[in-house]
């Protein structure tokens, strides 16, 4: 039994996040699984780095996938890119040891949210930022950021609930701006579900003054998810990058 591991890059806009549902082919991980699983005469079940919500893009997608299957990874990889729909593309394929496992062995990721705080959405761009023409102050929102950096309880930054631990480690947050687009890149050893999305509605109220940087460290510590910020739309986000 081979096992192969897969990067991804998707366009997620129209699509209901990476994890397969019952009830709507509009996945990623189903489209993969599905063109793998003809091409193979197997089923093919696709393992995934994590889950990235609807609407949310991926530059470097980890994912991995056990087959009998003896095609050179080339023909797989040839495959996959004249079947799976055109805003998904495996940009690469190796043969990995038994053992690795794309979402167990992460180390770190990164995800990019970015913000067109130009008076005016752009066209071409519109389906991968968020447009707010209100000027944002960059240095307060830096300054917000720097509470969230470490290992903290992110409780007040998710809208799951679960009975496991809340805790998770931020490595750095970078906050440029550079001609009226902002990119906030968020690197931390995982996320909780929405994390970085309320992260960023966070630091953008902070950015309009709505919020302060001792505010946000309150909120961090209160633990109560309605003292945060809003959910910051998902088609600013992409995953950029999974370490191992």
């Amino acid at each position: 039994m081979r096992n192969l591991r897969m990067t991804i890059a998707y366009d997620g806009f129209k699509y209901k996040g990476w994890q397969k549902q019952k009830d709507t082919d509009l996945t990623i991980q189903g489209k993969i699984e599905t063109v793998l699983s003809k091409m193979t005469g197997e089923e093919i079940m696709v393992v995934g780095c994590g889950r990235t919500d609807a609407g949310v893009h991926a530059e470097n997608y980890i994912a991995n996938f056990h087959t009998k299957c003896d095609f050179k990874t080339k023909k797989i990889l040839d495959y996959l890119y004249e079947f799976l729909p055109e805003d998904i593309v495996v940009k690469s394929m190796e043969e990995v040891s038994e053992r690795f496992h794309a979402r167990y062995n992460v180390k770190a990721k990164t995800y990019v949210y970015t913000i067109n705080n130009y008076r005016f959405r752009d066209v071409f761009n519109r389906k991968y930022s968020y447009h707010l023409a209100d000027k944002l102050n960059i240095e307060e929102m830096k300054s917000a950021s720097e509470v969230l950096i470490g290992s903290h309880d992110f409780q007040s930054f998710t809208n799951g609930k679960s009975d496991k631990s809340t805790v998770r480690t931020i490595n750095y947050i970078n906050i440029i701006e550079k001609n009226n687009i902002i990119e906030i890149e968020i690197n931390g050893n995982g996320f909780l579900w929405n994390m970085v999305r309320i992260i960023v509605g966070t630091l953008i109220e902070v950015g309009k003054g709505s919020l302060t940087p001792t505010e946000v460290e309150r909120i961090r510590n209160e633990k109560k998810r309605w003292e945060a910020g809003p959910l910051a739309q998902a088609k600013g986000l992409i995953l950029r990058d999974v370490q191992y």
